[in-house]
């Protein structure tokens, strides 16, 4: 580890210079924005998708065209990186090295998806994906950061068998680094949305400063699923930490005083323009096509915006106008009508059961109108596919779900951008899923940010991405190792109570 170089930038940012933050895997940003907010200079990032790789740039270097190229970390060293950006010796270029490799090797709902394609029961320990947090190490060996954040799905802390967190805390730790992972809950941290994520902080010794994570800001009891998991990830956790006293898990930080609760699905997104999905369908104005957002739409104005609202319309550096231009949503004909009757929390089996019963209430109208339909015929296939959706409840319980108003959202995924039934819109009147703008507030994302691509790329990049505000707490505690004695700026001071 080259000492000179951590000792020249602890010196530099200590004297009250900025830290320089490299994202690597950084989709459209969510961790740089988190340490952007938290007064951090995001320097460069690495990352393969084009349309994610020129959102990042868009949003945090002015589209500069040397930012916004998709990047693969593995065929791109540390040192080419920094020569076609100008910025010379990587061991000098950056302070923080951030980023989350991709999750969907170490995720347990890939690995069926993986033994099919190779077919062999432990396919999954062979996808390439599960190796790109090698190069992530690879970096911080070339890069000598001050500190080093590392973002994941819990599944990491059990990748057949090995837990990975763990592993990487190793390899740091021989290199000169204090390390220490957790589990954090987005909910706590004043996202709208209950969101379970890994989280690897890692400080070099030079420091003097021991791993924190961040206080909850906000407290919510976590429904079924989520606080299961948490419970059995924790207790095989907490075996290993008795088991061996090297282990560097630490448990996630508990809340203090009295808290506000968790920001709901309402207050996220209640106050952007409404979308009545069956009204458009029938003047004609929603249409297949590509969904753009070159089509500005103004907010509603509530008389008191709340907090969250606030925030989102007011990030520092991203303050918008009286418009959104990204407020699109997906042509979904056949499920408006079934989305307008479902209850908040309902689920694919009581969707499936909704259709079914429109089916028979067809069946009957037209029976009404002396036009009836026998079973099984053409005709009857046709009315039913128009009406039914074609999915075994049994084998996809989970695919669909309408937000409950007065909860966090449940997590966003990659795969909104292939549809967004996991997020139906808790409003009947409205009947549709979420907008590519409601996904981004549920996710923290502000107003001003803006996303690459037409809608399923943009739908993708928020599911993939870190929570910004989630970000910005982690970045905090990181900040606060790095400039014990800093003095927050006004607008830090300011933006401090989201």
């Amino acid at each position: 580890m080259n000492e000179v170089a951590i000792k020249k930038k602890l010196r530099r940012i200590r004297a009250g210079g900025a830290p320089r933050v490299l994202d690597l895997f950084a989709g459209c940003g969510g961790l740089s924005l988190g340490f952007q907010a938290s007064g951090a200079r995001i320097e460069a990032a690495v990352e393969s998708d084009p349309d994610a790789a020129r959102s990042h740039g868009l949003n945090f270097h002015k589209g500069d065209p040397r930012h916004s190229s998709a990047r693969d970390i593995t065929d791109t060293t540390p040192q080419a990186l920094c020569d076609e950006l100008g910025m010379g010796n990587p061991a000098a270029a950056f302070d923080i090295i951030v980023g989350g490799p991709p999750c969907q090797a170490f995720a347990r709902v890939g690995r069926s998806k993986l033994r099919e394609v190779a077919d062999h029961p432990e396919a999954f320990r062979h996808d390439p994906r599960a190796r790109l947090y090698i190069e992530y190490l690879d970096y911080v060996e070339a890069c000598h950061p001050l500190a080093v954040v590392l973002e994941n799905v819990p599944d990491m802390l059990n990748h057949g068998g090995h837990n990975i967190a763990e592993e990487i805390c190793e390899v740091l730790a021989s290199r000169g680094y204090v390390c220490g992972y957790t589990l954090l809950n987005s909910a706590f941290y004043g996202v709208p949305q209950m969101r379970e994520r890994m989280f690897l902080i890692a400080l070099h010794e030079t420091l003097g400063e021991d791993v924190s994570f961040p206080l909850p800001t906000h407290r919510i009891n976590l429904p079924t699923g989520y606080g299961s998991s948490r419970l059995v990830a924790l207790k095989h956790l907490e075996a290993l930490a008795v088991r061996n006293g090297k282990a560097h898990f630490l448990t996630p930080p508990a809340a203090q005083g009295a808290l506000p609760m968790a920001v709901s699905a309402r207050q996220a997104i209640g106050d952007l323009p409404r979308i009545d999905a069956r009204a458009l369908l029938a003047s004609g104005e929603l249409k297949r096509c590509a969904r753009r957002f070159d089509q500005p739409v103004p907010y509603n104005q509530p008389k008191r915006p709340n907090a969250y609202v606030k925030a989102m319309r007011n990030w520092p550096g991203l303050a918008t106008p009286a418009a959104i231009s990204d407020h699109v949503i997906r042509y979904l004909p056949r499920d408006y009508a079934l989305f307008a009757r479902l209850k908040p929390g309902d689920q694919y089996p009581e969707a499936f059961r909704m259709a079914e019963r429109m089916l028979d209430e067809a069946l009957k109208q037209l029976a009404a109108e002396g036009k009836p339909i026998r079973r099984n015929s053409a005709a009857w296939e046709k009315l039913r596919a128009s009406i039914v959706p074609p999915y075994d409840p049994t084998k996809f319980p989970n695919k669909w779900r309408k937000m409950e108003p007065d909860l966090p959202a449940r997590t966003l995924m990659a795969h909104l951008g292939k549809d967004s039934y996991s997020h139906i819109h808790y409003d009947s009147d409205q009947a549709r899923t979420i907008s590519v703008r409601e996904a981004a507030r549920l996710q923290s994302f502000p107003d001003g940010f803006r996303f690459c691509g037409t809608m399923n790329p943009a739908f993708r990049q928020i599911g993939n991405a870190v929570p910004p505000l989630l970000a910005k707490a982690v970045a905090q505690s990181v900040m606060a190792a790095l400039q014990p004695a800093r003095v927050p700026t006004p607008a830090q001071l300011a933006f401090a109570g989201v």
